[in-house]
């Protein structure tokens, strides 16, 4: 059990090189559609697709095993080691299979985000600094407005100390009442 587990991170990992290895450059996938396909049927020069990078599951899925059974079968047949008569030997090669693939979406995943981190990075330095922008505006505009409702305040107290009030005496006699 501790050996496929290490096949398996192993794997992992590897898929992840294969993925970016194919994502900065096709060279193999571009030699082998040229050697079977047709002038009419291969691929276009702007295509970056490879055999794992930009394929959908199933051709993936394929590739993949596919590599994995001719590099067993060579093991197999040039070595000493048998991997396809014992229980251990084929759940290696299926945790080889298994990992390689979760690592070429881990990868696939790390890439994705990058460019998606890469083509944002413009628009959040843009809201950081219209949001900075904003609050000092907000600011100012708390500063002006303090300043007006002080002043507006300090002339009322000048007008209220300016009129002095009649006692209630005074009040009482101007209505009568006294």
């Amino acid at each position: 059990m501790g050996l496929e587990i290490i096949i398996f991170f192993g794997a992992i990992l590897f898929g992840i090189f294969i993925y970016w290895t194919e994502s900065k450059g096709n060279g193999v996938y571009r030699f082998f559609n040229k050697l079977l396909n047709s002038k009419e049927l291969q691929m276009k020069s702007g295509n970056v697709k490879g055999f794992i990078y930009k394929q959908d599951i199933l051709p993936r899925v394929l590739f993949v095993a596919f590599g994995f059974l001719i590099v067993a079968l060579i093991i197999q047949f040039l070595t000493p080691i048998v991997i396809f008569s014992t229980y251990y030997g084929v759940s290696a090669f299926a945790m080889a299979i298994f990992g390689t693939l979760i690592g070429t979406y881990v990868a696939n995943f790390v890439l994705k985000s990058g460019e998606v981190i890469e083509e944002q990075t413009d628009s959040i330095e843009d809201v950081v600094k219209d949001g900075f922008n904003k609050g000092k505006e907000f600011l100012e505009d708390l500063k002006n407005t303090d300043t007006k409702v002080i002043k507006e305040a300090k002339t009322e107290i000048k007008e209220e100390a300016k009129a002095p009030e009649k006692t209630a005496r005074e009040r009482l006699k101007d209505k009568g009442l006294m």
